[in-house]
């Protein structure tokens, strides 16, 4: 009877045992489906929009339609467009400015796309030391004001050329950017200021003028390249013989009035990574300066496709995002 009596007690014990058990496992395997559930969901703390200089050769050189951006945007995976205005130059003398304006935005609509800003080039030197030329440089700026804001464009990004002297560049852009930056309030459209080359690319220089203009709608769009300051000849866009010599301390010092940031690449190794930039640190950087909004795709490598080069960087910019998450 006290044998009988112990048995049934063992059993009992072993019982419970197992069935805590399994209880136990299926609540950590519970656990683990919950965060691998929760690992994938996790999203970038950006959004990513297609820079159309990225696919420039195929619009200007190999005859692409370049009203359909928006389309080939899409189909890419991304949701944002960032406008080039010159691209459209064909089209705006065949059609008119406000029928391309006007084309954009119905096709972006039609995609269910971003409008996130256009990159304007090629109307003046807004940084002219030459009064009248700056002033003239404003003027050609404001349709593209117009245009951004027709098409739902939270900015333009505009260039700062004029002068390399950095005594004569620092009064001249204050004077061009506040003049612009004043139109644009109106429209409730900002004015950015990349690192595009010359004296743009000096990011503490460039910092000083921000900050002279003073102005909530004046601010950057700090540029993964693009530090070279100073230029064969005197040219935009000649030979390169000075860079900025941190890029990093640049681009840290650009996000702190930073509205757009810029995911420009040239090449990739074996590992997907860029050879020149280091994407995680810069990614870093740009997470801790709180900025959270679009970051724009642009290749302007030659050795691979434009599509393959745009793809390359976005799978980088997802994987240096998994990692500083």
């Amino acid at each position: 009877m006290k044998r009988s009596i112990l048995l049934h007690f063992v059993f009992c014990f072993l019982f419970i045992t197992l069935l805590t058990s399994c209880n136990k496992s299926k609540n950590n395997s519970d656990e683990n489906s919950e965060t691998r559930i929760v690992k994938a969901e996790t999203k970038p703390f950006f959004k990513l929009s297609l820079a159309q200089w990225s696919l420039h050769r195929s619009f200007n050189e190999q005859g692409v339609d370049p009203f359909k951006f928006a389309e080939i945007a899409k189909n890419m995976g991304f949701e944002g467009l960032e406008y080039v205005n010159h691209i459209y130059a064909k089209q705006i003398d065949s059609l008119g400015f406000i029928a391309v304006i006007d084309s954009l935005k119905i096709l972006s609509k039609k995609q269910g796309m971003d409008n996130v800003l256009i990159m304007v080039d090629g109307e003046g030197d807004l940084a002219s030391p030459v009064t009248a030329i700056r002033n003239q440089a404003v003027e050609n700026h404001k349709k593209w004001v117009d245009a951004a804001q027709k098409l739902g464009c939270h900015s333009i990004r505009v260039n700062t050329f004029g002068t390399n002297d950095p005594e004569e560049w620092l009064p001249s852009v204050v004077d061009g950017l506040q003049k612009l930056s004043e139109y644009a309030e109106t429209k409730n459209i900002n004015i950015l200021c990349e690192n595009h080359g010359w004296l743009s690319s000096d990011a503490p220089l460039l910092m000083e003028a921000i900050e002279q203009v003073d102005m909530e709608n004046c601010g950057t769009l700090p540029d993964f390249g693009n530090w070279c300051t100073k230029r064969k000849g005197g040219e935009n866009w000649g030979e390169c013989l000075e860079e900025f010599p941190d890029k990093y301390q640049g681009i840290e010092l650009m996000l702190a009035e930073a509205k757009a940031v810029s995911a420009k690449a040239y090449d990739f190794d074996e590992n997907g990574n860029e050879t020149t930039l280091d994407f995680m640190r810069i990614l870093k950087l740009v997470k801790d300066s709180g900025y959270n909004g679009y970051i724009g795709v642009e290749y302007e490598g030659d050795r691979l496709s434009e599509k393959e080069g745009v793809e390359a960087i976005k799978n980088l910019l997802l994987k240096s995002s998994e990692s500083i998450n």
